[in-house]
């Protein structure tokens, strides 16, 4: 398994490599050999390049058209990308799908059931005044894009050992997503009226790796614990040898990221790979608690498993 960092608030270039980044050889920046490669660019947003069992996937887009400039740096073929997959229906993962299906005339880009172009940050200003600002899909992609697009309930799998999940009530209820949500400031819209999120549009991608399972969850707003839970409910007895993705962490207190640092070593998940909305210094903390589990992600970063 080959996984490549095309887009992350990080930026790479040929000679990058971040402290703690790439504690051992399965972990190194990713510009391809005789690329000439000039520095890749970073950006408020993750996109997620995947080789796996003889097929290509694309996890996110991004904000913008910047993950398909760095993955032509990389020597990335995106025209060759078998599936495509949006993690959750915010901007900064999926303003880049009008360029990759530009770029890509045959993937189809799976979504979850729940995604809609809805979400919001709702921002309090006094008493209840609040100004919502729209974060989600890019409006009319997905009407305009309807015939690349598949949804997906439940638990789907998409290929052999790769699986698309979604958040399990047994695991984290409704109630404590809305909860998280609202701690967050993130809402969406229906029927005219905000209300905070469940993060139904949210889902992880599963490989099934001969090391173990290795899970990609790009903000994990549900809480990456959480999502480790969710995973080990769905395969018992397998074991989580990696996770990837950013863990919404930037604005949390440091007491509580070194909670949740905790509950995550408890997990016993060998790998952890974050970056995008986890923060430099919930970063710091993670790998104080970690160690060398931690590995920070940056644009061009290539992970093999």
């Amino acid at each position: 398994m080959l996984v490549k960092i095309l887009v992350d608030n990080i930026a790479g270039g040929t000679d990058f490599a971040p402290n703690n980044s790439a504690p051992n050889n399965s972990a190194t920046n990713g510009c391809a050999p005789g690329n000439n490669c000039t520095p890749l660019c970073g950006e408020w947003g993750l996109s997620v390049y995947i080789e796996f069992e003889g097929r290509r996937y694309l996890l996110d887009t991004g904000a913008s058209r910047r993950f398909a400039q760095n993955a032509a740096a990389m020597g990335i073929d995106l025209s060759k990308v078998d599936s495509a997959i949006l993690s959750h229906a915010h901007y900064d993962h999926a303003n880049g799908l009008a360029e990759f299906f530009r770029i890509n005339e045959k993937a189809s880009c799976f979504l979850r059931q729940g995604a809609a172009e809805n979400c919001y940050h709702t921002h309090k200003i006094f008493g209840p005044f609040a100004y919502h600002e729209y974060i989600g899909i890019r409006r009319g992609y997905l009407k305009h894009f309807a015939d690349r697009i598949r949804f997906v309930e439940g638990d789907a799998q998409i290929a052999p050992n790769v699986y698309l999940l979604p958040h399990k009530d047994s695991v984290v209820s409704p109630e404590a997503r809305t909860g998280i949500a609202q701690a967050a400031g993130l809402s969406v819209k229906e029927n005219g009226r905000y209300r905070y999120d469940r993060f139904d549009h949210e889902q992880s991608l599963v490989f099934d790796t001969p090391e173990g399972l290795f899970v990609m969850n790009s903000c994990s707003h549900a809480g990456a614990d959480n999502i480790v839970k969710e995973v080990e409910a769905t395969f018992p007895g397998k074991r989580i040898y990696g996770i990837l993705g950013g863990f919404h962490l930037y604005r949390y207190k440091d007491e509580a990221v070194y909670a949740f640092a905790k509950r995550l070593l408890e997990l016993d998940v060998q790998k952890i790979y974050t970056g995008h909305c986890t923060g430099n210094r919930a970063y710091e903390i993670l790998h104080e608690v970690l160690g060398e589990r931690a590995c920070q992600m940056f644009t061009g970063m290539s992970i093999e498993v």
